[in-house]
């Protein structure tokens, strides 16, 4: 069973700095390009950022570029989204997603994991 379990959300304060974790069990991790999505209030779900099964291919939000990193650990089947000059308008519920792989010819299965708040208020 695919698991996805988000962590590092919280209250920050305009310019500050979180770092998102989530941590994948259920599925080969290293097979699997991952992705951040978030969904801010009263709006659609939107892409964040994506990394590739090895890492070495990523692409971001042009509103995030240059403020926000994905990277992942293989070894700790964790992906992470280090998020810094937060703003407002930043805001969101995100969320980890997967095209979940158990081989790297196998159909990919998309997951989502439960959100983890992010507000960015003074």
């Amino acid at each position: 069973q695919v698991r996805l379990v988000e962590s590092g959300g919280g209250l920050v304060q305009p310019g500050g700095s979180l770092r998102l974790s989530c941590a994948a069990s259920g599925f080969t991790f290293s097979y699997s390009p991952m992705s951040w999505y978030r969904q801010p209030p009263g709006k659609e779900r939107e892409l964040v950022a994506y990394i590739s099964s090895n890492g070495g291919s990523t692409n971001y939000e042009d509103s995030v570029k240059g403020r926000v990193t994905i990277s992942r650990e293989n070894g700790k089947n964790t992906v992470y989204l280090q998020m810094n000059s937060l703003k407002p308008e930043d805001t969101a519920v995100y969320y980890c997603y997967a095209a979940a792989r158990t081989a790297p010819w196998s159909t990919a299965r998309a997951s989502w994991g439960q959100g983890t708040q992010v507000t960015v208020s003074s």
